[in-house]
């Protein structure tokens, strides 16, 4: 029996199969949430933001239930210094999100699509920044090509693309702050949406007591969109967290354009401009994470070569 066939190594293949197919199963929920999204296109962005963390909460604890993890959620919130900064982390991922579900319901999917696309650049930017990293060329290569795009974008639009700084800044805080911050993916979003879920629940009173809520407002269909913001913001992070378990750092980093292709292509569907400038911009920006792509492949087999 070759090395190959061995029960070790046919695990070893199961394992990175099951990493790939929830990998790309949670790339794919986040590049298609915008259909879920048009359906609630007669609610307010801040009431679906406010759903959307109120119903994270109890699903989540019914996850972490499920995984055992309550002994990390409680180590967790005993630490006041983690709990700080997974409120600054929920902060961040809050504001994303507002800002996200207001470019979808405003047709600017496209924009929120190079968002995403620029997001593991500034990755990058903000690892020099903050962390005085060094680049190599081709990284700096890919970073000016990036800002070449946006400032095609900018000069196209006649405006700042405010939507796609503010999502890939958002973002990066938020991947920069969990990053550092010693807990677990379901269960730092446990308590990331419990910290918030007070101050949502309170917003969607409000709104009931005015008679502007459009939860509890007659439609049950639409009570029920609502109450699956939950679910569908915490699954696919939960099957993300299943494959980076598996999956090598390159592997989930090429994985991750899944998303905001499949959002370009929902842009394109919806009808939205798509310019000789977007052309540009975007052709610009692909071409970047091409370069940084190829660039990390050939830094991690490097790395495994001299590990050897």
């Amino acid at each position: 029996m070759s090395a190959s066939d061995s029960p070790a190594a046919r695990k070893a293949a199961d394992e990175i199969r099951l990493g790939l197919i929830t990998g790309i199963a949670a790339y794919t929920l986040w590049g298609l949430f915008p259909l879920y999204l048009r359906q609630l296109s007669d609610v307010s962005a801040p009431e679906v933001l406010a759903h959307r963390i109120f119903w994270s909460a109890p699903f989540g604890a019914v996850l972490i239930l499920m995984r055992k993890q309550w002994g990390e959620v409680l180590s967790a919130i005993r630490s006041p210094r983690i709990v700080m900064f997974l409120a600054l982390a929920a902060v961040a991922i809050a504001l994303n999100w507002l800002t996200y579900v207001w470019a979808v319901f405003n047709d600017r999917i496209l924009e929120a699509s190079l968002g995403y696309y620029i997001n593991p650049l500034m990755y990058v930017a903000a690892g020099v920044f903050i962390l005085g990293e060094k680049l190599r060329p081709p990284q700096m290569i890919a970073i000016g090509l990036a800002a070449l795009g946006v400032v095609v974008m900018t000069v196209g639009a006649g405006a700042l693309p405010w939507v796609s700084l503010a999502l890939a800044f958002l973002f990066t805080v938020y991947g920069y702050i969990r990053k550092t911050t010693p807990v677990g993916a379901m269960p730092g979003l446990f308590i990331e949406s419990s910290l918030l879920a007070p101050f949502a629940a309170l917003y969607v009173l409000m709104l009931m007591n005015a008679g502007e809520a459009a939860f509890q407002g007659g439609s049950l269909s639409m009570d029920i969109l609502l109450m699956l913001a939950g679910p569908a913001t915490v699954i696919p992070l939960v099957l993300f967290a299943l494959a980076a378990r598996r999956l090598t750092l390159t592997t989930v980093g090429l994985l991750q354009y899944i998303g905001p292709t499949l959002q370009f292509v929902l842009g394109l569907y919806y009808g939205e401009p798509f310019t000789l400038f977007h052309a540009i911009s975007f052709g610009l920006i692909w071409t970047a994470l091409a370069i940084f792509s190829i660039d990390a492949v050939r830094a991690n087999r490097a790395g495994a070569a001299k590990a050897v």
